[in-house]
């Protein structure tokens, strides 16, 4: 069975003649004026001053993966950055890259791979794009790196104006934790320089066990041991075992590091037709949540002790997790839970739950580290992270149900001093993100002080910003 890791929907979405596009999500098809391919520097400057010239609103893509309308407006111009996607320089000494923000992750790690690099911070799939990814500070499966924030040295901003600036910590600084995390509102990303680190040879641990066993777990047998580089764990949405089983996946330091030249070529996705297939049992019947259950428990036990290097760990298939169902669609939701809180935090959601309609397929759980650098932080404490995968339907009765359930999983959330990520769809209310992001009244003045013409907008800001 191919790897099973972070469920991330992947679904290619298209621009038709009208100029009606979306985004993975499927569920906010909007009209645009036009989508302009940003595909070099000056081309790019140039769709900023035109908009201006002609008072249109931008928006900012990558692969639009982001489920809630944050790369898209109402007969506004889409600047798709997809082909401003060069790697620009590989400096092995000081470990960093520098790259233009139409790269992706992938990209990336076949410019270092060869050099015995690796990515510090990054989603576990790794087909978005590094201005997508600085955009929504995304954070990943490193226990001992946090939010992607932390690995960045500077980047280049193109400004509402059309000045592009440098950003650091040092310069022009006031940028710097607005924009990262900042949902293409402050302007566009065009490169930015990261940190990066050594490439390691790891061996897989894995173990099952209840809910109420995690936190002890975690705190003992996985912060407090140095060679766990890398930790993943899933929670059970099978009707028989549903949020009570629990396996977790550790990646520690493997101490035959002369092996490293036998497992370094990087993994491509391969026969995944029999995940995708299980996945889609899941997705239509509860027995099937049962099954693929049994079954990925199975195939990771199976894989205890198998060694895997760094950049492959962080090269999780995506190919299966592709759904085009004409009435109906994936959706993603990710809750922020405070480390000590998780176990009655489980307790709750699982009650509130309990009589709810709602397919439910998949959680994983991550850790992030306590970074509130950017304006819009999620970890205002050392946390867990709750990613659910949910399949849903598409007419304005289904959203309004899942909506409906949404907003009270939030409130659980909410309940135990947690957060939830912003890049979904706006199911949460305005009430509940200001709970949940005590600086976003800060966060939205900066941009209407810094956009005063609001050119960059897009419709999680028409949502939550006005």
């Amino acid at each position: 069975m191919i790897s099973y890791t972070v469920i991330f929907q992947w679904v290619i979405t298209s621009t038709d003649s009208d100029n009606v596009i979306s985004d993975v999500g499927r569920l906010m098809p909007i009209k645009i004026k036009k989508m302009v391919k940003g595909q070099e520097e000056d081309s790019i400057i140039n769709t900023i001053n035109e908009a201006h010239k002609e008072d249109l609103k931008v928006s900012i893509a990558g692969k639009r993966h982001s489920q809630g309308g944050h790369t898209y407006y109402p007969d506004g111009i889409v600047l798709d950055m997809t082909e401003f996607n060069k790697v620009l320089k590989v400096d092995p000494v000081h470990k960093t890259i520098h790259v233009q923000s139409g790269v992706t992750w992938n990209d990336i790690q076949r410019a270092i791979n060869p050099y015995g690099l690796s990515v510090k911070v990054m989603q576990s799939q790794n087909l978005f794009t590094v201005g997508g990814s600085l955009s929504v500070n995304v954070h990943g499966r490193d226990i001992r790196n946090g939010a992607l924030i932390e690995t960045v040295n500077w980047f280049r901003l193109l400004k509402p104006d059309g000045e592009i600036i440098t950003v650091s910590r040092e310069e022009n600084s006031e940028y710097f934790p607005l924009a990262i995390g900042g949902y293409g509102l402050f302007g566009v990303i065009m490169d930015v320089e990261l940190q990066l680190t050594s490439d390691e040879l790891y061996y897989i641990k894995t173990e099952e066990l209840n809910y109420d066993e995690y936190e002890n777990y975690f705190k003992e047998s996985v912060l407090q041991n140095d060679k766990v580089k890398m930790h993943l764990a899933r929670l059970s949405t099978a009707p028989d075992t549903f949020l009570q089983d629990m396996y977790v996946t550790d990646y520690l330091i493997s101490p035959k590091h002369e092996e490293y030249s036998n497992h370094n070529q990087l993994k491509e996705d391969k026969f995944t037709f029999l995940t995708k297939f299980l996945l889609g049992l899941s997705r239509d019947f509860n027995w099937g949540k049962d099954v693929f259950w049994t079954m990925q428990k199975s195939f990771f036990r199976d894989r205890d002790g198998h060694l895997e290097t760094r950049n492959n760990v962080m090269r999780s298939e995506s190919e299966f997790l592709e759904h085009e169902g004409k009435n109906d669609t994936d959706i993603l939701q990710e809750y922020f839970i405070p480390v000590d809180k998780y176990e009655e935090y489980i307790d709750d959601l699982r009650k509130f739950l309990a009589d709810k309609d709602l397919n439910l397929m998949n959680i994983t759980v991550r850790y992030v580290t306590h970074n509130e650098e950017a304006v819009m932080s999620y970890a205002k404490e050392d946390m867990f992270a709750l990613v659910l995968l949910i399949n849903q339907g598409m007419d304005e009765k289904e959203k309004k149900k899942t909506g409906d359930i949404i907003q009270g999983m939030v409130d659980v959330t909410l309940k135990h001093s947690g957060s939830y990520y912003l890049p979904y769809y706006e199911y949460p209310t305005v009430k509940q993100m200001h709970v949940a992001y005590p600086k976003a009244e800060e966060f939205f003045r900066k941009k209407r002080q810094l956009d005063p013409d609001e050119r960059f907008v897009n419709l999680f800001y028409e949502e939550y910003g006005q």
